[in-house]
């Protein structure tokens, strides 16, 4: 389950608990809601870990490129060693070492643009999540206040116009 269903569970839960009139306030069940954030909290570090291995494995192709780089810059050594006169060949090593270190230098930075890609993404995508939540609970609450003020004000004119009557009613009583 991913975090946007969790949030959108967590919102329903608020939506269908009991209403505590007057106060605008519900009551949940303490041990659902938790269960629910726990689940959100186990679920993110999941999506920090996966970038996380994506940087790790670029670093890894990065050190393994500059390792085989120096490897063939100490094999072009020991070809120079044993062919001095060919000197051809020392610029042949040296620039297929280049191009290997150059190779893996563009893999790398092409893995970490994508884990930074990937990582903006899910973090973008929760947080539009809740943001959407947020307006939508905020909203709901904002028209059950004006139906409350509204009731409320109906109630408190009836009454009022109950205990003018009353106190006309008694008036009259001599």
């Amino acid at each position: 389950m991913d975090v946007i269903k969790l949030l959108e569970y967590l919102q329903e839960i608020l939506e269908t608990s009991s209403k505590i009139p007057v106060v605008g306030k519900v009551l949940v069940d303490k041990k659902e809601m938790n269960e629910v954030i726990e689940q959100i909290i186990e679920y993110l570090p999941e999506e920090f870990k996966k970038a996380s291995w994506i940087s790790e494995e670029k670093d890894k192709i990065l050190k393994d490129a500059h390792e085989q780089a120096e490897m063939i810059k100490k094999e072009s050594v020991d070809i120079v060693k044993k062919r001095i006169s060919s000197h051809d060949y020392v610029k042949k090593a040296s620039s297929m070492a280049e191009d290997i270190v150059l190779n893996a230098e563009k893999k790398a930075d092409i893995i970490k643009v994508g884990a930074r890609d990937y990582a903006l993404d899910k973090i973008s995508y929760a947080q539009n999540g809740i943001n959407a939540n947020y307006e939508e609970l905020m909203n709901n609450i904002k028209k059950e206040m004006e139906n409350f003020i509204i009731n409320m004000d109906s109630y408190i004119k009836a009454t009022t116009s109950s205990i003018d009557e009353d106190i006309e009613e008694l008036k009259d009583i001599k």
